[in-house]
């Protein structure tokens, strides 16, 4: 039986409501650049792909023991890291408690120095991957549950490596994953208007507040940490 592909537009999942016009022109080209994808993909669309594709995927397995290792490193200060939707307000439409908390290396395309200080063998591992986007550890607290829901825009491909999964397996989907975004391999036009909208991307006001959001969120967790330090220093 043959796989099935993926569509333009997920069934039975409502489009987020985005008011501004500015906006909703914006997500009119989106809609374009996807159709686009759909018919120029290198690799079809399937809604889950064999790792055989990417030469690299075995390698970011190999280092599962290293980026555990940093996650756990992470997760100490667990309470502290933010909220999902407080970085990205769009995730507001699936999530709005505190049960989903995210380490991000890379968001919006562009790296935290800070943040990969933290995970210097995570970082090293990932240099593997053509068109790295998105990097994050994706947190979920028990009984977390997000309702349906698609990425925003299907020029990028998703890597979820499980690094923290309770049992039973067969149970669950996500609980703890490095969540890696990199660029889908489509062939011309397709790839010339991804090339596009990935580097006119930051300069939209929704790209722009998630990296002013984060670099608030950045500043006060490592300002604090600072704190921490210097008062073990001073004590006698």
């Amino acid at each position: 039986m043959a796989e099935p592909e993926q569509v333009f537009g997920t069934g039975g999942i409502a489009a987020i409501d985005r008011p501004r016009a500015l906006t909703r022109f914006v997500m009119k080209i989106v809609q374009g650049a996807e159709r686009l994808n759909l018919n120029c993909a290198i690799h079809g669309n399937p809604p889950v792909y064999d790792n055989a594709i990417f030469p690299w995927a075995a390698d970011i397995e190999k280092a599962y023991p290293d980026i555990r290792a940093e996650l756990d490193h992470v997760l100490k200060r667990k309470d502290e890291l933010p909220n999902f939707h407080d970085i990205s307000t769009d995730v507001n439409t699936i999530s709005t408690d505190n049960r989903w908390k995210t380490f991000f290396l890379v968001g919006f395309g562009k790296p935290s120095a800070n943040n990969i200080a933290q995970c210097p063998r995570t970082w090293k591992a990932l240099q593997k991957i053509p068109g790295l986007k998105t990097v994050m550890f994706s947190v979920f607290d028990p009984v977390k549950h997000l309702r349906a829901h698609r990425g925003p825009y299907n020029g990028v491909l998703r890597l979820h490596l499980g690094l923290i999964v309770p049992e039973p397996r067969d149970k669950i989907a996500i609980r703890v994953v490095l969540f890696v975004e990199f660029v889908k391999l489509t062939r011309f036009p397709a790839n010339a208007a991804n090339w596009l909208l990935f580097n006119l991307a930051i300069f939209t006001p929704f790209i722009q507040e998630g990296m002013e959001n984060h670099k608030a969120w950045e500043k006060k967790f490592y300002a604090e940490a600072e704190k921490l330090r210097n008062a073990k220093q001073e004590t006698p």
